[in-house]
């Protein structure tokens, strides 16, 4: 039988399709489901007006079967089926979609009625078909045909096509597997595991049961009795039909047919967690595009979630059909907990249904998607606040880098999210809770930073601040600092750094003693200065410290706990981003007052006093001592 050449330079066109277009091969299996269950779609549609048909919709079935050792798969379906012409039409023209000018062709309202949505746009999934078969045969025969086609090609080189005898409606898509090569293994698309695999990741969702062979193992009775009468067992193989696919994916239900314990349970079987989901989110949007998720907000943080090896994203589905397993786009970098599923018919694919060919859809859903998380959040919050801090705990950092992020783009989103250690509370409190308890005379909403809240809280700088009844937030997050800088103040309070910043709670007056009491002790303050060897910038008296004899403080933009986090950074230079460090003195603490008297009658021994109080400082304010032997005989020395 002489070869027929494909349509539209289809020597190259074809090539283009099997090594170009597609980067996984894995998705042939979803390419011939899809056209499969196309095509029950359409015998679907017509048996509305069509009594003929003889079928409902529960006779309707796409069947898998595998011959292992001939290595030939064949996807089977009992759908509308094509006639010669068709075939000629759909197949021998590279880029034809039968299913294309058949929606065209439907009144929406109908389709609508019927639950018609079909899956096929560009006529080239089929084709995909030449990545793991060296020859493919397609056995079809069109509703009201007295008779059958078969169509067979091994690739660019041309096709056949001649009558056949097919007893039913419906088509057969037989795959003659390529031999294996060193590189590449193509038997494993006649293994049943494989085939599952591949039907649940990419096809779980397609409207029609899709039926497969499944072997299975069970004890049997072989008849036989050992020498103690015992009856002897063996094992036998069993093979099932069965369907392998899900069908109606949850999202998709309503809340009374999928509680949210269907959905937990669901959640825990798809994204393997073995903890329930803190929230549990559901959208079923109409409009400019349609669609319908399913967003769970996880309770603890995959192990691989603070690494680059993590990939955030949703699982992207266009009409059941799996389009993308982690679409980063649908979601703001603030919110990369979040795992779920978005499914839309609404989609504009590229050729190859891999990928989007805009993304002006995506950006509405997920604008949409970024409003239902917060409110999801806020309502958590405000309502069940035990599990909104346990999720906090875990991905609160993710909301304070995400205030940070892109200069602050998103803290009005933020803010109200996120939660603090309070140092008077002794639990964690909001921004908003924290103002709405500020008195009238409080300017400021003050911090202090170290490793953890209890450290923070008990910083020498703090004294003042506690005196005068005042909370404390604590902050012990490397972002922490930062989120305070980007938004600057909350509800018209400035934010204050109780380390670094003038705290604003002295009159004039005090404000001019302190002043007086620096000159008075000039000559005393340059001395420490000296003995400490230039490490830091300055040597002040405080107007902070009530108990403490020292504090360690910085000037300019860069504080103590931004310079530990920059060195913890690869790469950075410590001697770069540092910041400049002040040593402050109370005037009126006796160990500072034992220096002074000692530098007149043991300048020695002053010098020690000095370095031992500048690393008593460094100490409170979370930096070990370079050289902790060095340290230690120092202080001996006092003794």
């Amino acid at each position: 039988m002489a070869k027929k050449q494909f349509k539209a330079e289809s020597k190259r066109l074809l090539d283009l399709m099997i090594h170009s277009i597609y980067t996984n091969r894995d998705i042939f299996l979803r390419e011939l489901i899809s056209n499969a269950s196309d095509a029950i779609d359409k015998l679907c549609f017509l048996s509305l007006t069509d009594e003929k048909v003889g079928l409902d919709r529960s006779d309707f079935r796409i069947r898998i079967t595998a011959d292992k050792e001939r290595g030939v798969l064949m996807v089977s379906d009992n759908g509308i089926g094509m006639t010669r012409e068709e075939m000629e039409s759909n197949l021998g023209v590279i880029a034809r979609s039968g299913t294309l000018a058949f929606r065209d062709g439907l009144d929406p309202a109908q389709a609508e009625k019927a639950g018609i949505d079909m899956i096929g746009q560009f006529g080239v999934g089929f084709y995909s078909a030449f990545m793991v078969a060296s020859t493919v045969t397609v056995v079809s025969r069109a509703y009201g045909a007295e008779t059958g086609s078969k169509w067979e090609s091994d690739g660019a080189d041309g096709y056949t096509i001649a009558e056949f005898d097919r007893p039913e409606v419906g088509t057969d898509v037989i795959l003659k597997l390529k031999p294996d090569t060193e590189e590449d293994c193509f038997s494993v698309y006649a293994q049943p595991w494989k085939l599952q695999e591949l039907v649940k990741k990419y096809s779980d969702y397609v409207r029609w049961p899709i039926r497969m062979d499944v072997e299975r193992t069970e004890k049997v009775d072989t008849g036989e009795k050992d020498e103690n009468g015992v009856p002897r067992m063996d094992w036998k193989t069993v093979v099932e039909e069965q369907t392998v696919n899900s069908m109606v994916p949850i999202w998709q239900r309503s809340k009374k047919e999928a509680s949210d314990a269907d959905c937990i349970a669901f959640y825990k079987e798809k994204f393997r967690d073995t903890e329930d989901p803190v929230a549990v989110i559901r959208v079923n949007a109409e409009g400019m595009v349609s669609y319908r998720c399913l967003l769970f907000v996880p309770a603890r943080a995959p192990y691989d979630y603070y690494t680059r090896d993590y990939v955030p994203g949703l699982r992207l589905y266009s009409n059941g059909v799996m389009i993308m397993e982690k679409c980063a786009d649908l979601l703001p970098e603030c919110f990369r907990f979040v795992r779920g599923v978005v499914d839309s018919p609404d989609l504009s694919l590229n050729i190859s249904r891999e990928l989007l060919q805009h993304d002006r859809q995506l950006k509405l859903i997920a604008a949409n998607l970024e409003k239902k998380i917060k409110a999801e959040l806020q309502r958590l919050m405000e309502c069940d606040r035990e599990k909104y801090e346990k999720f906090f705990r875990v991905f609160g950092a993710q909301l304070k880098y995400g205030v940070v992020g892109d200069y602050g783009m998103k803290k009005d989103l933020l803010t109200d999210l996120l939660l603090y250690d309070s140092a008077r509370e002794k639990k964690l409190v909001s921004l908003k809770e924290y103002v709405a308890a500020m008195g009238p005379e409080q300017k400021y909403i003050y911090f202090a930073s170290a490793e953890t809240a209890e450290k923070a809280a008990r910083l020498p700088q703090t004294e003042q601040v506690r005196a005068h009844g005042y909370d404390i937030l604590c902050f012990i997050q490397d972002a922490d600092e930062f989120v305070a800088e980007i938004l600057g103040e909350y509800q018209g309070k400035r934010f204050c750094n109780v380390a670094s910043q003038d705290l604003g709670l002295e009159t004039d007056e005090e404000k001019a003693q302190a002043e007086k009491a620096q000159e008075e002790n000039r000559e005393l303050l340059e001395f420490v200065q000296k003995a400490v060897d230039g490490r830091v910038e300055a040597v002040k008296a405080t107007r902070k410290l009530k108990s403490h004899a020292v504090c360690l403080s910085s000037e300019g933009e860069i504080t103590l706990e931004m310079e530990r986090y920059f060195h913890g950074m690869p790469g950075v230079d410590p001697k770069a981003m540092r910041a400049r460090r002040v040593l402050e003195l109370n005037l009126e603490h006796p160990a500072v007052r034992a220096m002074d008297q000692a530098r007149n009658t043991d300048p020695q021994r002053a010098e020690a006093m000095a370095r031992v109080l500048l690393a008593q400082a460094e100490l409170m304010a979370g930096f070990p001592p370079e050289d902790p032997s060095a340290y230690s005989e120092l202080v001996c020395t006092l003794f």
